[in-house]
Parts: structure tokens; C-alpha cells; sequence
């Protein structure tokens, strides 16, 4: 018998039970479509985490002050990095001459900007009888836009003259335009943040969600002005250091802690009282945690699998048994061994392939969707992978029933009734 003939046994003994087959073939799919969908939502967050980083700039280094480490506690090593704790530090915020001194610093060539920021959160904003509590109103010098890549739609950015003057202007995101504006420009208007007049000079655009916040509950205004009518005149809340490049970030990093450490003392194996987060750092941790993520997604997806070619191995024993007689009669007309063993082997592959192509379909189409708040991107190789293994599943779990209707005797297979 050639492998034409045999292959057409094979498909004429599945379709002769319908339902068990598509049952045994549901198993495949659920297992293959669970491997390629948990990778791809675990890409599809790996993917988003990316890109928020990036967003914020991928020179960009964020400089804060560290009190846990300035009590020689292990969380504030220099450079952003934990180490063993040193000698104690005596704690002191960052200040606006922490910034000057980095910008003005012939040290620090491979800084590009600097700017030095203060934070108030959850500042009342009203206009015209509207009213609305932003999130976050930053203080900042203009290089902050670049910096942290946040282009306007509308408007444009605040100027240095503007914080040389303490000018009350101010950038908003989408969300307060929207909440407070509705259709109506907002350029050129005046709104009331905590009791500050400020005017409109350009609106954000959209950056979207990040970890349960929205980041475009935002409004971006002059250093000085700022401070003069929110927070004070006290530390700033971080510097943020834009470098040269995104491949200078490391040597950035080295030349503001070296201007740092001498301007807060810090000497020997002293605990710093700031710490500098690097985002190619970031980005880089980040990627191996979420590589590691979908490795254990994939991990528990594929037990589904292995449950799959069990239940291969169960349906075909049951077939064997139910077709003993079937066997013994093609034997005994003179069917080889090999016949017989290609036949039930091919069989089980067909209900792997067939379960693992339309689990495939199913994985392709549910990726389409939002998974868990996550937009799922497909992996080529998780495909190929699930696919292989659907295949390599058939052939494990179907070769002892298959070898094991080979080897029945044509007496026994004739007697069995």
C-alpha cells in the first residue's frame, strides 16, 4: 500500500465517528490557541511598557532626591543603583543650584539640557463654571517638553523669557482641555489653578493612559511661576538631564553624579542623598522581566497542550480496541505492518494538525481584541512553535496505540469480538 491508500484509511477512520474526533481535536485548539494568545499578550504589554519608556525619552535621565538612602539605608546608591550601605549622608533635596551647576558645568559634556522641575498634585482648575482637579501641575523650564517628548497639537510651548519674567502662562494636556474646555479652544484663555490666574498657550498632544493614570491629566507652566503660586520655594521634586544622545546616557549619568557628589559632599563610600534613573537602564530590566513574564505565560498555556495529546492517546487506544477485528481482517488479506502502523499514526497527527491549525485561526482572531486591558501582538515564532509541537504531540502520543494495533496477531484480531 502506498501512502496515498493509507492516508485515505486514515481519513475514512476519523470521519467514521464525527464527534469524537472534533472533541479530541478541540483539545489541540484550546492548547495551541491558549500558547500563542498568553504570548502574545505578554508581548503586547512588554510592547506598551516599551513604549511608555520611550516616550519619556530614551536620553532622558531623571535625577531625585533619595532619603532612604541618606540614612545609609541600601536603596540609595549612587547612579540610581541599590548597593551595602555607607556612612550616613547628611539628607538634602535637590535645588535649583543642583540643576545650574549640571547645566553650566564644563564636566558634563554629554548633557544636552537640563531642566529642574517641582510638582502640585491635584490642583482645582476652574474655568467659566467649569471645574476640574488636575492630576499633576509641573514646573519646568521649556527644554522639559523635548525632554520628556511631549509635543502640543495646538498652541505652542511657554518660553525662557516667560520664566525669566514669571510669566503665569501654562501648557495643558487633553484631558483638562477636554474637561474644562469642551469644544472650545483653549489657546488664549485664562483659567484659575488654586486661585492663580494662568493663560493658555498651547495643549498637548495625547499620550494616554500609563499604570492606571491618565497622562494627560497634565498641565505644564514656568518654573517660577509655579512655585510664586503653588508649592513654594522649597527642593525641587527632580532635574530632568536630557543627554546628548541615547548612547551618551551612561557616560551623562557618571558626569552628573561626579557634579553632584562633590556639591552634597558626598566622599569615599558615603551613601548619596539622590539617586538618577537611566531609561535605557529602565527599558533594559524592564524587557527582561516581561521576556521572563511570557516564558511562564507560555509555560502554564502549554500544559493545556500536553492535556491534549493525552487525550489523543486515550481516544486512540478506545479506536484500536473498537476496530481490533477491522485490523485483524486487513492483516490476515496480507496488510503489512507498516500499514497498519502509518495508518494510526497518521490519524493522530491529522487530529493534532488540524486541532493546531484552527487554533491558530482562533489565537489570530482573539488577538484582535483587548486582553486584560492589553492589546495582544502575535509572534511569528510562538505560531510556528505551537504548531510544531501540535504536530510532534500527534506523533508521541499516537505512536504506542499505533504500534500497538501493528502488533496485534490476525488469530487474536479474528477472535475478537
Amino acid at each position: 500500500m502506498n501512502v496515498l491508500e493509507i492516508s485515505r484509511f486514515a481519513v475514512r477512520g476519523l470521519t467514521a465517528n464525527k464527534m469524537r474526533s472534533v472533541l479530541t481535536m478541540l483539545g489541540i485548539l484550546i492548547g495551541v490557541a491558549a500558547v500563542i494568545l498568553l504570548v502574545a499578550v505578554g508581548q503586547g504589554s512588554s510592547d506598551s511598557i516599551k513604549q511608555r519608556i520611550q516616550s519619556l525619552g530614551a536620553n532622558t535621565l531623571t535625577v531625585s532626591a533619595s532619603f532612604s538612602g541618606g540614612f545609609g539605608g541600601p536603596a540609595g546608591g549612587r547612579g540610581g543603583g541599590g548597593g551595602a550601605a555607607g556612612p550616613r549622608t547628611q539628607v538634602r533635596g535637590l535645588t535649583l543650584e543642583d540643576a545650574r551647576a549640571i547645566a553650566a558645568s564644563g564636566d558634563a559634556p554629554s548633557v544636552k539640557s537640563v531642566s529642574p522641575v517641582v510638582t502640585s498634585s491635584s490642583a482645582t482648575t476652574t474655568y467659566e463654571g467649569a471645574s476640574h482637579s488636575i492630576s499633576q501641575v509641573v514646573g519646568t523650564y521649556p527644554s522639559y517638553f523635548e525632554a520628556t517628548n511631549k509635543p502640543v497639537t495646538s498652541g505652542a510651548y511657554f518660553t525662557n523669557q516667560d520664566v525669566t519674567a514669571v510669566r503665569k502662562v501654562v501648557v495643558i494636556g487633553k484631558t483638562v482641555a477636554d474637561e474644562l474646555f469642551g469644544q472650545v479652544d483653549p489657546v488664549g484663555k485664562k483659567v484659575n489653578i488654586q486661585g492663580a490666574a494662568f493663560t493658555v498657550v498651547g495643549v498637548l498632544k495625547e499620550s494616554g493612559s500609563t499604570g492606571g493614570q491618565d497622562a494627560d491629566d497634565i498641565a505644564v507652566a514656568p518654573l517660577p511661576a509655579v512655585q510664586q503660586s503653588l508649592t513654594g520655594y522649597g527642593s525641587l521634586g527632580s532635574i530632568v538631564v536630557q543627554a546628548t544622545s541615547a548612547e551618551a546616557t551612561d557616560v551623562a549619568e557618571a558626569e552628573i553624579t561626579a557634579i553632584l557628589d562633590q556639591r552634597h559632599d558626598v566622599t569615599g563610600n558615603a551613601t548619596a542623598d539622590y539617586r538618577i534613573l537611566n531609561q535605557a537602564s529602565l527599558q533594559e530590566t524592564v524587557t527582561e522581566a516581561t521576556g521572563t513574564f511570557t516564558v511562564l505565560l507560555a509555560a502554564v498555556a502549554a500544559i493545556s497542550l500536553l492535556v491534549g495529546g493525552i487525550g489523543i492517546t486515550n481516544i486512540m487506544l478506545v479506536t484500536v480496541t473498537e476496530r481490533t477485528r477491522e485490523i485483524g481482517i486487513r492483516k490476515a488479506i496480507g496488510a503489512p505492518r507498516g500499514a497498519i502502523l502509518g495508518q494510526f499514526l497518521i490519524e493522530a497527527t491529522l487530529l493534532s494538525l488540524v486541532g493546531g491549525l484552527l487554533g491558530v485561526g482562533v489565537a489570530v482572531a482573539g488577538s484582535q481584541f483587548t486582553i486584560a486591558g492589553v492589546q495582544p501582538v502575535i509572534v511569528p515564532q510562538s505560531i510556528v512553535l505551537a504548531l510544531g509541537v501540535s504536530v510532534a504531540i500527534g506523533l508521541f502520543f499516537g505512536s504506542y496505540p499505533a504500534n500497538r494495533a501493528a502488533k496485534l496477531r490476525p488469530i487474536e484480531a479474528l477472535r475478537f469480538e
